[in-house]
């Protein structure tokens, strides 16, 4: 692995993250939650208080909008999970992975996963990056950290682009 390989990489997420800087300063509490379409997928209060997001083992058809809120658990899980595969360490399961609230509390939680991840890529070594990583990606053997670590930086950047999409239209139905 080239150091020029990693310096774009780390480039691209750097780039990715702004973008989402950009959203994240503007959202608000009641954008999370906010419902675009009658069939949707959110994150929602159990009878404990906690957050559960909606869920299905099999994707449905057709699949459903997701809420800002369920796309910022989502970051968060997958964020999660790959860096505790990249640590080596036993992967939390989806129902470990709690969503903070609407507002405030996800902002910041997305934020600390930004430094964790930071901190990791920079621990990185060339033959970390070179090794083999089977995450995201079930019992195959030709995949590298490098391509976790690039797997990473697209599933990011759709995610952000949704949740801007999101937003905006919110904002625009609210003008």
């Amino acid at each position: 692995m080239s150091v020029t390989s990693i310096a774009l990489l780390r480039w691209q997420f750097d780039l990715t993250w702004a973008l989402f800087e950009y959203h994240l300063e503007r959202l608000e509490a009641d954008d999370f939650l906010w419902e675009p379409a009658p069939h949707c997928w959110s994150v929602r209060r159990s009878a404990e208080g906690t957050w559960t997001p909606d869920w299905a083992d099999t994707e449905p058809d057709p699949i459903p909008v997701p809420t800002i809120g369920w796309l910022t658990w989502h970051v968060g899980w997958w964020w999660t999970v790959t860096m505790d595969h990249l640590r080596g360490r036993s992967p939390r399961e989806r129902a470990d992975v709690a969503w903070p609230g609407a507002g405030e509390p996800t902002v910041s939680w997305l934020r600390g996963l930004r430094t964790e991840w930071v901190a990791l890529l920079d621990s990185l070594t060339g033959a970390d990056l070179d090794s083999v990583a089977t995450f995201p990606w079930q019992n195959e053997t030709d995949h590298t950290v490098t391509h976790t670590v690039g797997w990473v930086n697209s599933e990011l950047m759709k995610n952000v682009a949704e949740i801007g999409q999101l937003r905006l239209m919110r904002a625009a139905q609210t003008i």
